[in-house]
């Protein structure tokens, strides 16, 4: 006898369940090799060693006045941690969907797990969920460390900068879903996530004020929504100075959050079809 719960019979109980599943195998496979979240954490800070001694030695009695020319504050090292914390939920959810189903062509399961009765964009969801559980908790032990050894000063108010991050991090399974569809056409997932994630992370102002970019460049950064995520947070947390109004920025951080979604699903439906009507869901 079945239960409600199978997945024979869908239901928005049995998705949650299979979504439940999902985060919960990639969760233990994260934990299986603990070296894997201690790399995480402290990754970010070797790369971050040699820009904190870049900037002291661009400092002018301790100060970064130039930068702060463009960024409203001084605190470079708040301004690049912050920054660095972001981009791991960015590259959570780039390697969490695009990668995982590299996982799967490899492994030779794509076409099974694409045969159950689940939406596969909910599979996709499911893969990153632990990802981005496991950032969180490499992320605050990068900043605790960071904080100790470079010192992170947030002034502002931590609640509101997450509330704000949020729509930022939904918006961000757009790209995801679109990703993840080029890496079903493409089949190759490392080429792809590497530079897109880098394009993106350049392009938002990852770790610099955008307003360096050259005239030519910075209309694409002003184009994502993404640049004015990170606006926002390090307004929030560090008020530094933001490119629009702060209320304009959170407006265009909730739109661009539904158009984003609504945009990433159509292009995943659409190339997703491409590859069935192809015959390659199960080529390696």
């Amino acid at each position: 006898m079945q239960t409600e719960f199978g997945l024979s019979r869908p239901s928005w109980r049995s998705h949650l369940r299979a979504l439940w599943m999902i985060a919960v195998n990639n969760w233990k496979h994260h934990w299986r090799y603990p070296l894997n979240a201690v790399s995480d954490m402290l990754q970010p800070l070797v790369w971050l060693a040699p820009v904190y001694f870049m900037g002291q030695a661009f400092s002018v009695n301790g100060r970064a006045e130039g930068f702060a020319g463009f960024a409203g504050t001084d605190d470079y090292m708040s301004y690049i941690i912050l920054g660095t914390a972001l981009t791991n939920f960015i590259m959570a959810v780039f390697w969490g969907m695009g990668f995982s189903l590299k996982w799967d062509m490899d492994g030779g399961v794509l076409e099974a797990n694409w045969m159950t009765p689940l939406p596969r964009p909910l599979m996709l969801v499911g893969r990153t969920l632990s990802s981005l559980a496991t950032t969180t908790l490499t992320s605050l032990g990068m900043i605790l460390i960071g904080a100790l050894v470079w010192g992170f000063h947030p002034t502002g108010n931590a609640l509101s900068a997450v509330l704000v991050a949020v729509p930022l991090l939904i918006g961000l399974y757009g790209f995801g879903f679109a990703f993840a569809a080029l890496v079903m056409i493409l089949r190759e997932a490392n080429t792809l996530v590497d530079s897109g994630s880098y394009v993106v992370m350049l392009l938002s102002g990852a770790n610099f004020p955008v307003t360096v970019l050259p005239k030519w460049l910075l209309p694409l950064s002003l184009a994502l929504p993404l640049t004015y995520g990170f606006d926002a947070v390090r307004a929030i947390l560090l008020k530094t100075r933001t490119l629009l109004p702060l209320n304009v920025e959170i407006a265009i951080l909730l739109a661009s959050m539904v158009l984003m979604i609504v945009i990433g699903l159509r292009a995943f439906y659409a190339l997703e079809r491409r590859v069935r009507q192809m015959g390659t869901v199960g080529q390696y």
